[in-house]
């Protein structure tokens, strides 16, 4: 089977594929605490689930490092995985939805990329994306939208240029021994995929300001932040009920779980029925599983560094935190003009915590007060999840 046959198989059973079950029960392999890979986690932190079939290790995370900020991982050499994950935005983009290589614009909004090891599920709205390995084949090989563009008619061409660079030559041989053509056969793409998911799996946060506050240091909070985090946990705004756990979210699977949920949510932002329904290219799980109850259904992301990745949304089309907290506040968004046109209050499949509530302006800065505590500066500046390339002389 021709290399762009397989690929082309592969990315259209991802995307077509049906819905998996809502949780999953797993057997723990009793190996909760082995990892060859440093995480660099505190001790409160469960380690993530790695694949049997692509284990960390440090030689793979830096070479996924370094195809991760490549450009010539495209149709045209101008685009490569960081250009839509930025990392002094947390490894998301800053636009509304984001644009790839040819400027096809995408219907979703580029999500920052972290921790996302901890996630079971990938994407926004697809509950068949499982693996980081999975969902990176998406927008390299994908052409609705394309963002890389790589295709049959390009891949050699991309994959020779990778061959005859010495810096590969030497990282592949370290990152797979025991391949020695694992750059040079004919699964080459295959190990460029797993490598880039080593990248993507190890890009762990958990060094903010709320993380020295659950420390024990009782002043790495301001009293505003204290008083956000009481209101985002108390049961008039509810907040919690999506973004939860140490990773803020309630999408999450790490070793200790036998027993995991992969939740999608509908938080009111449209209408189903009549003016302003859901655009047609984003309709979130509703586009996998075609049941009427997941229109407009999506995974609720990490809150981490949620204050650098504006705007919000699976669409993009909230600007500011306190617009979200505002719509929140509203039981959803009703809008009369423009793009987003419809009353999502009126949405029969929104999640029944989404009933609005009510809450004072200062009230909504202590809230974002509290989101901003948990921005981890030594995250977005930290050289290990930099560009190697501009640092190589």
């Amino acid at each position: 089977m021709k290399w762009f046959t397989r690929v082309s198989l592969a990315v259209s059973v991802i995307l077509l594929s049906g819905c998996l079950a809502d949780s999953e029960t797993r057997t723990d392999d009793q190996g909760a605490s082995d990892s060859a890979f440093d995480w660099q986690l505190p001790q409160r932190i469960s380690l993530p689930v790695e694949p049997e079939d692509n284990p960390m290790t440090e030689a793979k995370f830096q070479l996924g490092r370094h195809l991760f900020y490549d450009t010539r991982l495209s149709v045209n050499g101008t685009m490569s995985c960081s250009g839509c994950h930025e990392q002094d935005k947390a490894f998301s983009d800053g636009r509304a939805r984001a644009v790839g290589a040819t400027s096809d614009q995408h219907p979703r909004n580029a999500q920052g990329l972290v921790n996302v090891a901890w996630y079971p599920v990938l994407t926004w709205g697809n509950p068949s994306l499982s693996t980081i390995e999975q969902q990176i084949m998406i927008p390299l090989f994908g052409t609705d939208p394309v963002e890389h563009g790589i295709n049959e008619t390009n891949h050699a061409q991309i994959l020779l240029e990778l061959q005859n660079d010495d810096t590969y030559k030497a990282l592949f041989a370290t990152a797979w021994p025991d391949i020695p053509d694992a750059l040079s056969g004919e699964d080459a793409w295959h190990y460029i995929v797993a490598s880039l998911a080593s990248f993507v799996r190890g890009l762990t946060s958990f060094n903010s300001a709320y993380d020295s506050y659950l420390a024990g240091d009782a002043t790495a909070l301001s009293d505003s932040a204290k008083r956000g985090k009481q209101l985002f946990n108390g049961e008039r705004l509810e907040c919690f009920h999506c973004h939860n756990g140490y990773n803020m979210t309630d999408s999450i699977r790490d070793r200790t779980m036998t027993v995991y949920e992969k939740p999608f949510h509908n938080t009111g932002l449209y209408n189903v029925d009549g003016l302003g329904s859901y655009p047609s290219s984003s309709q979130g799980k509703f586009e996998i599983t075609g049941k009427a109850s997941d229109m407009g259904a999506f995974r609720a992301p990490s809150l981490r560094n949620v204050a650098l990745t504006a705007p919000y949304m699976h669409d993009g089309s909230i600007a500011t935190l306190e617009e979200v907290i505002r719509t929140y506040a509203a039981g959803g968004r009703n809008i009369t003009s423009g793009d987003n046109i419809g009353d999502g209050r009126l949405n029969p499949y929104k999640d029944s915590f989404i009933v609005g509530f009510d809450i004072t302006d200062d009230e909504i800065q202590d809230v974002i007060a509290f989101l901003e505590s948990l921005t981890d500066t030594t995250f977005i500046e930290n050289p290990r999840f930099s560009n190697p390339w501009e640092q190589t002389p």
